[in-house]
């Protein structure tokens, strides 16, 4: 129930990289990072 509410603030707020293209390759750790939160919270999600 957590990360599903945490998931929609997730949505909410932090910017969705695969919309706008983003090549890993050439992305900062800053958004290596939100890369990364996101993709923990949601398969916490989805469990």
């Amino acid at each position: 129930m957590f990360y599903k509410i945490l998931a929609k603030i997730n949505k909410a707020i932090l910017p969705s990289y695969t919309k706008k293209g983003l090549d890993l390759a050439k992305a900062s750790k800053l958004q290596l990072a939100i890369i990364g939160w996101r993709y923990y919270v949601t398969k916490n999600a989805l469990d």
